[in-house]
């Protein structure tokens, strides 16, 4: 009993989109990859759901064979109208298998696959769907959790996933293209990577104060140039008074002043064994170090393979496209940005702006913005919520670099820190930061301007600043008469 097949209308108009299909009488699929079961291991199901028909599945209802999803589906009835045929069979977590799905779908003339983002079991789903030509939404298992009171079984859960998609109840999460993907990959990578290398440079310390040996007491950074030439010194074997005085010795800089204390702080009892253990420890960072290093090049090479494709919202793809590492580049200007933060960025949010029709689109998909609650007259400002880990800790790097700088964003963090705290004064410069990020972005012809420290006092309304102060000083005790100077 198979539905009647319907040509591919894909309608990317947000939560609007499923609800036209719907009143079109057309097939919309919803499939939701099941988190693990508590207990379960390697066993998770996926939900299949026809939405316009309440097509539904059952989800991590019965322990089945490793790796196989018990799916459900129900389509119009051949010859009886308002009834309909229900089908139920078991799909493996397989590349073949979902293939097989997903040409399943095409001749019942499903257009749409809404996915419950659970953990990353949607993932291969989405990706295996998506390239058979199916139209695949990302949703929020947060926003589509049913009703509190209600029974939780797998089988309702599905249904009310199938009532609220078929009422156009969904917004798609963002879900960038391959090429974007795979540059986030990359950059996600690295940055657990240098992540790592952080704590391993903290634990070369241990066996040196082990050994009583205090080098970071008179060296600033353990891995600077003077620092990692005594560090290999002392790996090799120097370690005799005239060794020591060698040693102190290799300092650059303004450590060259200081040999009596390096002498000092390098005289211990460094044994072979701490040799050995400073020995792997440095490996660690050398090999993490040539990883990152690798995947820089592969980043680079990836932001070459990444064209913007529009000017702007509606506008039409560019001939020839601008790669996103001249974006990066446009991005490096922004005070606080850097090469590696302008590159995660990007693959965060990518290339492409039509996805956010506006800043205020972005600031809020980042939750870079605080939640409004309203009841009766009150209007509360809510918690902005938890968003994107990665794209918030780079905007919270570059905001932390642009505070201590003399430009519009540090005169902006300094003005806001003294009445809302350190916290808060950050959010608001990454928020302004993301804002100059989708102008540069969105706007080919657009470059960044640095508009000053001085921004806000030259926009000041000198009249009002003047009695801003008079009236502090009346309230000090002081009588205020003001003569303006001669021009």
């Amino acid at each position: 009993m198979a539905a009647t097949l319907v040509a591919i209308d894909v309608l990317r108009r947000s939560c609007a989109g499923a609800w036209e299909l719907a009143r079109q009488e057309r097939e919309v699929a919803v499939l939701e990859a099941g988190r693990l079961a508590a207990g379960v291991t390697a066993h998770t199901t996926a939900k299949l759901t026809a939405l316009h028909t309440l097509v539904y599945d059952h989800l991590r209802r019965t322990r089945g064979p490793e790796g196989a999803r018990l799916v459900c589906l129900r389509v119009p009835h051949g010859t009886i109208e308002g009834r309909r045929v229900q089908q139920v069979w078991n799909v493996a977590s397989t590349t073949n298998a979902i293939l097989e799905l997903g040409d399943r779908l095409v001749c019942q003339g499903v257009e749409r696959v809404v996915m419950e983002a659970t953990g990353s079991y949607w993932r291969p789903f989405f990706y295996l769907l998506e390239a058979r030509g199916l139209d695949c939404w990302l949703v929020n298992a947060r926003n589509v959790k049913n009703v509190p009171g209600r029974p939780k079984t797998d089988n309702l859960d599905a249904v009310w996933l199938a009532k609220l998609a078929e009422r156009g109840m969904f917004r798609a999460s963002f879900v960038p293209p391959m090429a974007v993907r795979q540059l986030r990959d990359f950059t996600r990578t690295r940055s657990v990577f240098v992540q790592e290398r952080t704590r391993h440079k903290h634990r070369v310390d241990k066996p040196l104060q082990d050994a009583q040996v205090k080098l970071s007491d008179v060296v600033s950074d353990l891995f600077g140039m003077s620092g990692r030439a005594m560090l290999n010194a002392l790996v090799v074997g120097e370690r005799s008074p005239r060794d020591l005085a060698n040693l102190a010795n290799l300092a650059k800089g303004s450590l060259i002043k200081k040999k009596a204390a390096r002498i000092e702080a390098l005289t211990g009892q460094f044994e072979d064994h701490h040799a050995r253990l400073l020995r792997v420890l440095l490996g660690t960072v050398d090999h993490l170090t040539a990883q990152i290093q690798e995947l820089d090049r592969l980043i680079a090479c990836t932001l070459e393979e990444i064209a913007t494709p529009h000017d702007g919202p509606g506008a039409e793809p560019c001939a020839g496209g601008v790669s996103a590492r001249a974006l990066a580049e446009k991005l490096d200007a922004v005070p606080g940005i850097g090469p590696a933060t302008a590159q995660i960025i990007l693959a965060e949010i990518g290339a492409d702006m039509s996805r956010f029709p506006t800043p205020e689109h972005l600031v809020s998909w980042a939750k870079l913005c605080p939640r409004t609650i309203q009841s009766g007259a009150k209007n509360t400002a809510g918690p902005a919520g938890q968003g994107n880990p990665w794209l918030k800790g780079a905007l919270g790097e570059a905001a932390n670099a642009a505070a201590r700088t003399d430009t519009f964003l540090g005169a902006r963090y300094r003005r806001i820190v003294k009445r809302r705290g350190h916290a808060k004064a950050l959010v608001a410069v990454s928020r302004s930061i993301l804002v100059i990020v989708w102008h540069l972005i969105n706007e080919s012809d657009a470059s960044y301007q640095e508009l000053g420290s001085d921004w806000h006092q030259r926009h000041l309304n000198p009249a009002r600043k003047a009695r801003d102060l008079v009236r502090q000083l009346q309230a000090l005790g002081h009588q205020v008469t003001l003569e303006p100077t001669a021009a």
